[in-house]
């Protein structure tokens, strides 16, 4: 009887845990590694911090359109460790 309920509970929650809905489109895997946060800077010092930094304006698909994002409004395209206040910190190009 124990042993019933038990794989009853488990087939339970093992139903409940499946996703009724679809995922939503998320971001592409643009910036991978510890660098993982696209943002459109104004200027790059030396890659060590970018000044004015906010986060593209629509969902970028691959590399070049996060490019094209970001030219369209004037910035560059940068991946960041760690944004705060507007400032990327240790920054690549994707």
């Amino acid at each position: 009887m124990r042993t019933s309920t038990i794989t009853l509970l488990g087939l339970a929650a093992v139903a409940l845990s499946v996703p009724t809905t679809p995922n939503k489109p998320r971001q592409a895997d643009i910036c991978s590694g510890a660098d993982s946060t696209p943002l459109c800077c104004d200027v790059d010092v030396l890659g060590v911090a970018d000044l004015d930094c906010s986060t593209p304006p629509t969902l970028p698909t691959d590399i070049s359109d996060f490019v094209n994002i970001c030219a369209a409004i004037g910035k560059i395209d940068m991946c960041c460790i760690l944004p705060i206040l507007g400032q990327g910190i240790i920054c690549n190009s994707p």
